[in-house]
């Protein structure tokens, strides 16, 4: 209850402080540096060169075209091989296309580097498995791009999460030849099953799902039922042929309901409580009368402080703090499994149905 007291925003202005004095008492700066420089890891660059006390050596891609645009537009060097940039760096940022995360995770961490991979962590979950069992034998630190747990509506969202039961996610798209080269499960669901997965103590009993290709050769459009243990169920709808964009989750709990927009950057909690004192009431309180003998409820309506952050500009701060203090990542390799584990699930359900 404490914990829920505190103001979100002071929460997190802690966190960024904290961390900035950490980087500030280092003897050496980090150096790290990108592989893949197309649209997301140009933004993985442009955060990177905003992040005090490390050293971005410069940048891998096998697009000529690329690199001589990103070198004008950016000022920082190429590469001209996976291996010089891995010989010349501590920490490896991956953003290529995931047919050749693994490869070069693997690459990497083989050379004691440590790495910072964007989801979905790599194509299959023999990848998967391999990537582990590497990653344990070099002793290196692995964080897999889950952006969404570094959204701002969801952080301050969190601390209000204890006992989900219902939970309800919608992420919609409109329509973007870039990454339709995997199903929508991989591409835009295996966010919310991150989400879902991070909040839910439980194991999964039961999965039901069903998807149709329209535009490319896999599932556009999806929806996943994931049933648990502890009696919660989330329903996962996700599509990229939308004519708007929303991210939306509803999470309904004893006494509460939750409601993020990643993409507005927004949260709404209800809350009800027992009425202790029906005279302590004033005329602009909202009370529910649950029937003879069963008492009232007083419900609350509650806006959460939202830190405006950059969420990946975040999630990269806190990989480097992990190594720097030899903590544990925020979203593990193991994570990263386990997410696209389920993803897996929901397509083989798709693809052979009950």
């Amino acid at each position: 209850m404490v914990a829920l007291l505190i103001s979100n925003a002071k929460i997190v202005k802690y966190l960024i402080i904290k961390n900035l004095i950490l980087r500030k008492n280092l003897k050496y700066m980090l150096t790290v540096g990108v592989l893949g420089a197309g649209h997301l890891g140009k933004i993985h660059i442009n955060c990177l060169k905003q992040i005090e006390h490390i050293n971005l050596c410069g940048f891998y891609d096998q697009d000529p075209l690329v690199v001589k645009q990103v070198e004008e537009e950016l000022g920082i060097k190429a590469f001209s091989s996976i291996d010089d940039l891995i010989s010349s760096v501590e920490v490896v940022d991956i953003v290529t296309p995931t047919l050749s995360h693994f490869d070069c995770a693997s690459k990497a961490m083989k050379s004691a580097r440590h790495v910072f991979i964007e989801k979905p962590l790599v194509t299959t979950l023999d990848e998967a498995k391999q990537l582990i069992a590497i990653s344990n034998e070099a002793r290196v630190k692995v964080q897999v791009g889950h952006v969404e747990r570094f959204n701002p509506a969801y952080i301050a969202a969190f601390p209000f999460i204890q006992q989900p039961m219902f939970i309800e996610t919608h992420r919609l798209a409109l329509f973007n030849p870039r990454g339709t080269d995997v199903p929508v499960i991989l591409d835009l669901m295996i966010h919310d099953i991150d989400i879902v997965l991070s909040i839910v103590k439980s194991n999964i009993k039961k999965i039901s799902a069903s998807g149709v290709a329209i535009v490319s050769d896999t599932p556009d459009i999806a929806n996943a039922r994931l049933e648990f243990d502890n009696g919660c169920v989330a329903n996962l709808t996700a599509s990229r042929l939308s004519m708007k964009n929303m991210r939306k989750t509803r999470i309904f709990q004893p006494d509460a309901y939750i409601a993020i927009d990643f993409f507005k950057k927004d949260t709404e909690i209800i809350r009800l409580k027992n009425v202790v004192d029906e005279g302590s009431m004033g005329p602009l309180d909202m009370i529910i009368d649950l029937g003879e003998g069963k008492g009232k409820k007083q419900i609350f309506f509650e806006k959460p402080e939202i830190v405006p952050i950059n969420a990946i500009k975040t999630e990269l701060e806190t990989f480097f703090n992990s190594i720097e203090n030899n903590t544990d990542t925020a979203v593990s390799i193991i994570d990263g499994y386990k997410a696209l584990d389920i993803a897996y699930k929901v397509i083989e359900k798709i693809n052979i149905p009950d």
